[in-house]
């Protein structure tokens, strides 16, 4: 395999503010936790961020989110996005922040990576979360991107996010990236 650590990356992710489900109860969060961590793994290596935003934003609150969420995965819908990376092809490494819906990545992430070629790119997967980890979020991933070279994912609890600069220090570490 390259050397990671001289390939250039990108940070993609989704986040979302507003009603969040962490540490057990709903909190309004003025920064989603995908967000942290995704600026967290900038600090570290550098790279450049790209946020996948929907052209529809998804509601502040909680429970109507997940109702639109549950929709959209049992639909297999697509939402337009906002903006998209004019320069893909100048990136070798992607590292793709999500948090787990359902089970799996929010249906925007899926909207992103239909719309690139990722064959001979690595793609990185990291996820907030509250107890459901990566799910099957990896796995997924890999069926969008069949030809592309799927590493080692991350899964942070949400509620922990803000103290998680070890955590991903050490998966960088593990991954070569350090």
């Amino acid at each position: 395999m390259p050397d990671l650590k001289e390939k250039k990356c990108l940070i993609a992710y989704f986040s979302r503010a507003g009603n969040n489900y962490v540490g057990r109860q709903i909190v309004n969060l003025e920064v989603g936790n995908t967000k942290i961590a995704a600026e967290i793994i900038q600090e570290i290596i550098g790279g450049d961020l790209f946020q996948i935003d929907t052209v529809t934003p998804y509601p502040k609150d909680y429970s109507t989110t997940t109702n639109v969420a549950k929709k959209e995965l049992n639909e297999n819908a697509r939402p337009k996005l906002t903006s998209h990376v004019t320069n893909m092809d100048s990136y070798d490494t992607i590292f793709l922040g999500y948090p787990n819906w359902l089970g799996t990545v929010p249906i925007a992430v899926f909207t992103f990576l239909e719309e690139y070629d990722f064959s001979e790119k690595s793609i990185i997967p990291f996820c907030t979360h509250e107890g459901s980890g990566m799910g099957h979020s990896e796995r997924d991933i890999q069926k969008s991107c069949p030809d592309a070279k799927i590493l080692n994912g991350l899964s942070i609890y949400g509620s922990q996010v803000n103290s998680s600069k070890k955590d991903i220090e050490n998966w960088l570490d593990k991954l070569q990236m350090l």
